[in-house]
């Protein structure tokens, strides 16, 4: 089942290992918006293999984003090949250079790509990479980042970084930059405080690592009352244009991915907000 995510308004992102049976199986159905089964980091040398068919045999039927080797590896081009048939996109780790990200898209049969700034040389190409044609998202691998810049734990560190990403992101027309995981699985106030900072510099979704992080995830990430009003008048005018390119009065430009980001932002706003003009 491959599906699209590029207009997709996610809040988390759950990771599970690739080489973990059980927790390939529960991860689907965790309550996390979007999962990203992993074959890089957290799977060993030896299980690399094993976890690259048993991937595979997972998103046959249940979408998830897959995240791969490094690339222009032997073993990314091996991934590749189990995975980019069936995988909802392909996130892309250490990602350094526009060049990484079309070596990936030659072998990913035209999936969508999330290209993970993590290292020095990543955040200083990520201009670039934003600009490469497949892009869905940014992301930030923030554990690795830290440790190529020797950075101590903590916001400030971090922070030019991810405001970096921010601006970036916006500059090549792509939704929010995705934030890394909080490696604290039991500390929910330093993932809320977390959460909230990287919010507020304008991320739009964070990974997670364990399915106890996703509510409070979905409750910092939810829409606001102000994204919500704008969702409502963006459906509003696709319909009256007969679901055509329009513009709303103050001359943002609407067409179908803007219906869509809105149709989902409504989705992911529970219930009573819930409204269908695309026929989805």
């Amino acid at each position: 089942m491959t599906a699209m995510i590029s207009s997709r308004v996610n809040r988390s992102y759950l990771f599970a290992p690739g080489h973990n049976a059980k927790l390939l199986d529960r991860v689907f159905t965790a309550g996390a918006d979007a999962v990203i089964l992993d074959l890089e980091d957290a799977v060993p040398e030896d299980a690399k293999d094993r976890a690259r068919h048993m991937v595979a045999a997972a998103i046959q039927d249940r979408a998830a984003l897959v995240r791969v080797n490094p690339p222009r590896t032997d073993t990314c081009a091996a991934d590749l090949d189990a995975v980019a048939p069936h995988a909802a996109a392909i996130r892309i780790p250490k990602c350094e250079s526009a060049e990484d990200v079309l070596w990936v898209a030659a072998r990913a049969g035209g999936l969508p790509l999330v290209p993970a700034i993590e290292t020095a040389r990543g955040v200083l190409a990520a201009e670039e990479i934003a600009c490469v044609p497949g892009v869905a998202h940014m992301s930030i691998g923030g554990l690795d980042l830290l440790r190529d810049l020797y950075a101590g734990d903590g916001g400030l560190p971090m922070l030019y970084v991810r405001s970096h990403l921010v601006v970036v992101s916006r500059a090549a027309g792509l939704p929010p930059p995705v934030d890394s995981v909080y490696p604290l699985i039991d500390d929910d106030a330093g993932l809320r405080a977390e959460a909230e900072f990287v919010r507020s510099l304008g991320f739009g979704a964070k990974s997670a690592i364990h399915p106890r992080q996703i509510p409070i995830l979905h409750e910092v990430f939810a829409p606001s009352a102000r994204d919500l009003e704008w969702a409502r008048q963006v459906l509003t005018a696709f319909e009256a244009a007969g679901r055509g390119a329009t513009r709303l009065p103050n001359g943002e430009f609407v067409d179908l991915p803007v219906a869509q980001r809105a149709q989902r932002l409504l989705e992911i706003s529970g219930p009573q907000w819930r409204h269908d003009p695309l026929g989805a």
